[in-house]
């Protein structure tokens, strides 16, 4: 053996294994979250601007879907709920506000 440095060892298999575990437990995590029914990205307490107490769960669900799935007209390619959520400069906040607002009638009918 040659002199200088030490040889690393390569990982065990038992170590790979636990690795790739851990791996796909984050990408199955990431699917479930995505693809469970309730699950909004912006939600009533991102979306502090709108009053959802009108709504029922139910409701309230169908208008947070409608939120979340619009898209904002400025061109920055933001979501209608994300932008009023994380945008206060875009010029047409005002009107997504009144938009999600409507979102929450058409739920409430």
């Amino acid at each position: 053996m040659a002199k200088g440095r030490p040889r690393r060892k390569r990982p065990g298999a038992v170590a790979r294994a636990a690795k790739w575990a851990t791996g796909l437990g984050a990408v199955a995590l990431v699917a479930y979250w995505l693809t469970t029914p309730g699950a909004v990205a912006y939600d009533e307490r991102a979306i502090r601007v709108v009053d959802f107490s009108v709504l029922n769960d139910d409701q309230k669900l169908e208008a947070l879907h409608a939120a979340n799935d619009a898209r904002c007209t400025c061109g920055c390619g933001l979501g209608l709920a994300e932008c009023v959520v994380t945008d206060s400069t875009c010029p047409i906040r005002l009107d997504n506000i009144d938009r999600i607002r409507g979102m929450v009638r058409d739920a409430l009918n």
